[in-house]
């Protein structure tokens, strides 16, 4: 499989601030598709830079935005203290968050190697309440999130369910079944949204997983379930995105 090439790029945002972004490129071969990757709570760090690294080696153009530019530049939190991470969480606004993923995505349109590229997003844990997010605003092809804290009502917020009816394009869902933070009325509540406001989606449940299941440096990794979700988001991708 080809590598990669990756720089880190500032991008102008809507509110007046710059937040930089981690840009992982396909080598010797054309972008097919580009996507927007979205952080853990924990910042653009070796393990999302990872993962960016591997979309690029399957075609993507993939950008990386550090969500948490204007509390944090720069921010890469320890994933045993998870307190460090609470002031940066509690400071994000929607409408701020609308502004960073507009500004990728424009990004990624102008930087991509042909006119008409699609685009599509994928999240982990804060990031897949991010992607959901995106779906809703940018008419992009294809949205998965990984264990999505917020999306659902929770003691942080309201969550986002009543922009269900606005999603542009199929939403693909996992969660861990051993996940605490994340109920069965949280992860139901995601799935009868989607399907009362008849939007296509995909929802997946490992059983034996946990919360934060596909990152391998955090002490709930579980190899088969990470192998099994890359496999189905790079179909779901290439589905939708017809690559």
């Amino acid at each position: 499989m080809a590598g990669s090439s990756t720089k880190w790029v500032e991008l102008p945002v809507a509110d007046g601030t710059t937040m930089r972004a981690y840009v992982a490129r396909p080598q010797a071969r054309p972008v097919r598709a580009g996507l927007l990757v979205f952080q853990e709570a924990f910042g653009v760090n070796v393990h999302i830079r990872d993962v960016t690294d591997r979309f690029a080696r399957e075609g993507f153009l993939a950008l990386a935005p550090e969500l948490f530019h204007r509390t944090a530049p720069g921010f890469e939190g320890a994933y045993n203290n998870f307190e460090s991470v609470m002031p940066h969480i509690r400071a994000l606004k929607d409408a701020d968050l609308e502004a960073d993923v507009r500004a990728s995505y424009s990004w990624v349109l102008e930087n991509q190697d042909k006119a008409g590229t699609s685009v599509a997003c994928v999240g982990f844990c804060m990031g897949g309440r991010v992607s959901f997010l995106t779906n809703s605003i940018l008419p992009v092809k294809a949205a998965v999130s990984f264990y999505g804290g917020g999306i659902a009502p929770n003691p942080l917020g309201p969550g986002l369910l009543g922009r269900a009816g606005n999603l542009h394009a199929p939403q693909l869902l996992f969660w861990g079944g051993l996940d605490k933070h994340l109920g069965p009325e949280q992860t139901e509540a995601v799935a009868e949204a989607l399907r009362k406001a008849g939007k296509p989606f995909v929802n997946v449940d490992f059983s034996d997983a946990d919360h934060g299941f596909f990152c391998d440096a955090r002490p709930n990794y579980n190899p088969a379930a990470a192998r099994q979700a890359w496999a189905l988001t790079n179909a779901f991708l290439n589905c939708h995105l017809g690559i």
